[in-house]
């Protein structure tokens, strides 16, 4: 098959959908690929690039349409490009189809088929080809680096001979994937990060990459915010107002405050209030990346950066991914390759469009001349909120106290039937033993016996570490092997040697990983 990109139509787009790098792995899979002229300048990629992966390089979007059987692109088609298409071609592209139904009749009534990268299924089998989940990631990452640019001051903390810098304070309202981004991002660069996200599942996520989950407090349990396929559910009335007052009360602590909170389909929720603006501090940053669906913040304006009579900065970019072309372009384009893959199973450059598979269902708009959307829920579960564990039920005092003594009684029963067994077994050994013999034994078994119970009362994540200085103490053994290995006896030199050797080995290896064990708990 012939796959191509096409250069994006929108304005101030730079991604392209097909990279030289992604070119090569299509290649392999047995397809040709094609692309516009001019397709990549914008993210840093010549025609020439192209032409040194092997691909072909059209003069006009139209050239290349007629040429290939796939078309991929980035944005949204416009109903110009979707007519430049012929019955049984396939377009790969962002869709949204449902706030496009238009395009979707508009595609069936073509004969094409159109896969949405928007529309692929959460399932662990299909990240690779998450592109929302990619783009997202971009945009996490560079919102905060608007944001520092914007910003007056260092995000980091600092003690300087001219004075002390505090750390800016940041607040990320949202923890999905450009959430985590934004956190991760934030934290990396000093700043004390606060997150916040009605899915309490991730308040262990957000502490453990070293900001501070923003709880709210309530008399009832709390609302689980979590819904099917990894996004938010809407909040209930009585949660959104619990949810603004603590807003309210961190909006005059806060620096910089980032929202994410965006479910697909829907207009973004107002989250920033315009009273939450007015008591923050002048030279304070809001970065809405919910701006292109209207935005977290009253007063956000798309594609634009205001400062407001306070003097917050509020940026409505809606072209983050856009605006680090290169890198959004590589991801995207392997979110494309991954894709195209799972339609070349046998990676012949031949397509199977297999509409029982849930990837290829899930993210097939429209297919011989029938729109395919929504999908059938995937026969394998979304990824979603995890359930929480069921809690031990509390022993009451008395019910405690009856269980402690029940577990002393068995415990103590097992030591003397350990203690009577070991006895007996001795008993029998002495019968027919030399005294000499004995007295080994005895130490041997005495040694086993306090090495056992000692070994056993240890908690499990010690056993490795412990294990390994156990082993190399024991070594002590390679002295009675050394003394061993002078004897006569052809039998006993053979086994001294095989002695000495084992125990090197256990003296050097549990030192070893002992080493590695706390060079694990090291800073580097």
């Amino acid at each position: 098959m012939k796959i191509g990109a096409t250069r994006e139509s929108f304005e101030g787009e730079a991604r392209v959908a097909i990279t030289p790098s992604t070119a090569a792995h299509l290649g392999k899979l047995g397809h040709d690929v094609f692309v516009e002229s001019g397709a990549g300048a914008r993210a840093g990629f010549a025609d020439d690039d192209y032409r040194g992966a092997g691909v072909t390089v059209c003069q006009t979007a139209a050239e290349l349409i007629d040429a290939v059987d796939v078309v991929a692109k980035v944005r949204q088609p416009t109903t110009a490009e979707i007519g430049q298409m012929k019955a049984g071609q396939t377009l790969i592209s962002f869709f949204y189809p449902a706030q496009n139904a238009e395009l979707l009749a508009q595609a069936k009534d073509q004969g094409i088929t159109a896969i949405a990268m928007d529309m692929v299924p959460r399932i662990s089998r299909a990240q690779k080809m998450d592109a929302l989940s990619s783009m997202a990631n971009i945009a996490g990452y560079r919102a905060v680096i608007e944001a520092a640019n914007n910003f007056g001051r260092f995000f980091t903390g600092q003690v300087t001979a001219a004075g002390k810098v505090p750390p800016a304070k940041v607040l990320v309202v949202g923890a999905g994937v450009a959430g985590l981004a934004a956190i991760g991002t934030s934290v990396s660069l000093g700043a004390q990060v606060h997150a916040f996200d009605v899915r309490p599942e991730v308040a262990e996520q957000i502490e453990s990459m070293g900001a501070e989950f923003v709880y709210l407090e309530f008399d009832a349990p709390a609302q689980d915010g979590a819904a099917t396929g990894g996004y938010a559910a809407p909040s209930s009335p009585e949660f959104r107002e619990k949810q603004l007052a603590r807003f309210r009360e961190l909006a005059p602590q806060m620096d910089i405050v980032i929202t994410t909170a965006l479910i697909p389909g829907r207009d973004a929720p107002k989250l920033w209030t315009a009273d939450m603006v007015a008591m923050m501090k002048q030279g304070s940053v809001i970065i809405d990346l919910a701006a292109e669906k209207g935005g977290n913040c009253d007063l956000t304006v798309p594609d634009e950066r205001i400062v407001t009579d306070n003097g917050v900065v509020i940026v409505g970019y809606t072209d983050f991914p856009s605006r680090m072309g290169a890198q959004a372009s590589e991801l995207y384009g392997n979110n494309i390759r991954h894709f195209v893959a799972d339609l070349t199973p046998k990676k012949d450059g031949v397509i199977v469009h297999n509409m029982e598979d849930d990837v290829i269902r899930g993210a097939t708009v429209v297919h011989d001349h029938d729109v395919t959307w929504p999908p059938p829920p995937p026969k394998v579960a979304a990824i979603a909120a995890q359930k929480p564990k069921e809690k031990k039920k509390e022993l009451t005092p008395d019910e405690r106290r009856a269980a402690d003594a029940a577990a002393f009684k068995a415990e103590t029963a097992s030591q003397i039937k350990l203690l009577l067994g070991g006895g007996l077994v001795v008993l029998l050994i002495g019968l027919i033993a030399p005294a000499s013999f004995m007295s080994h034994f005895i130490v041997f078994v005495l040694a086993c016996f306090v090495g056992f119970r000692v070994i056993w009362n240890v908690a499990h994540s010690l056993h490795t570490p412990l294990m390994a200085i156990t082993n190399a103490i024991s070594s002590i053994i390679i002295l009675g092997a050394l003394m061993q290995i002078g004897s006569g006896s052809a039998w006993v030199v053979i086994l001294g040697a095989l002695a000495v050797l084992m125990a090197s080995v256990n003296i050097f290896g549990g030192f070893m990983v002992t080493r590695r064990m706390l060079a694990m708990f090291q800073k580097s």
